[in-house]
């Protein structure tokens, strides 16, 4: 038997290779990268790296800028009176929707990757909330839950839920409430279509197997079905987070009218500050800082969930 030639080139020499051979691929790929980098700069770094220089300015209510501000802009979001009660609604706000968007995502999901007479129909019926404007969505909710004339407050009074109409987008808590339901009406069927892919790739064969292995309906999805979805659950949650952390719509059309900030989240404190108060560079910060805690929660998840590790 002949004896393998061994390598005799050092490693330095081969890593050198490595390193040139790395960098000839990349400038070849350049050119076919360039138009999408010159959109994600434009579209992206841009906008970020300007909304961090004007956190640090000072501006007058005109937009005149007056100079280095230092952290002053920061000092004055983190010295706001009501950030508190804001930080909390914005916790529930995120944490509630997207759980309740993925869970009920996970479960039409299942339903509809099933074999049954109108799925195709049903399908494109549940995507319509997801297509439609959240203003215009929102706007039908506004007008359904009005205790004067509302459809959905008559529905619950003919049914006996309540004894007379309720003013849902009146009070603080009910109407935080309502727009996180209809949050979560606009983020399942985007969630839901994840999964669906998700569940559509996972081969026949290796439910077969876990058929003829003994695992019951309960065991296969846990076991089997729900791991091989780690993928298309990373890819759900941080999208729902991110859209939902920065969703302004539904609750500046169904809670703006409510007095005061316990209704609030970041995003609409900050919508307050520009139009109330004319503080560009104070909502400049707390966008920053918006941005830092969506960067940190989105990293803490993809180190704990590890999408891309082997099963």
């Amino acid at each position: 038997m002949a004896t393998p030639i061994a390598d005799s080139t050092p490693p330095r020499v081969n890593a050198s290779f490595r390193r040139r051979a790395r960098r000839q691929t990349t400038l070849q790929a350049l050119p076919w990268l360039a138009p999408s980098l010159i959109l994600i700069g434009g579209v992206v770094v841009f906008p970020v790296g300007y909304m961090i220089y004007t956190s640090f300015r000072d501006l007058s209510r005109f937009g005149t800028d007056r100079g280095w501000a230092g952290f002053a802009n920061y000092e004055r979001v983190f010295g706001l009176d009501h950030l508190s009660r804001v930080l909390s609604n914005t916790a529930l706000w995120v944490v509630g929707v997207v759980a309740l968007s993925v869970g009920f995502g996970l479960v039409l999901a299942q339903f509809l990757n099933k074999r049954f007479p109108g799925r195709k129909v049903l399908r494109m019926v549940i995507i319509v909330p997801w297509a439609a404007s959240v203003v215009m969505t929102s706007t039908v909710f506004v007008y359904g839950l009005d205790p004067f004339y509302g459809i959905i407050n008559r529905f619950l009074v003919d049914v006996g839920i309540l004894d007379v109409p309720f003013g849902f987008l009146k009070n603080p808590l009910p109407g935080f409430l309502s727009a996180m339901a209809v949050a979560v009406f606009v983020s399942v069927p985007f969630t839901t279509f994840v999964f669906l892919a998700g569940l559509q790739a996972v081969p026949n064969d290796v439910l077969e197997a876990a058929q003829i292995d003994g695992a019951n309906r309960v065991q296969t999805y846990w076991r089997v079905v729900f791991p091989m979805l780690r993928g298309a659950l990373t890819v759900a949650t941080i999208i729902n987070v991110i859209n939902v952390f920065n969703s302004l719509p539904i609750l500046k059309t169904m809670t703006g009218a409510i007095p005061g900030y316990d209704a609030d989240t970041t995003t609409t404190l900050m919508f307050k500050i520009i139009q109330n108060d004319r503080q560009i560079d104070t909502a400049s910060a707390l966008s920053v800082v918006n941005f830092v805690v969506v960067v940190v929660v989105i990293g803490i998840y993809l180190r704990v969930v590890r999408p891309m590790r082997e099963d």
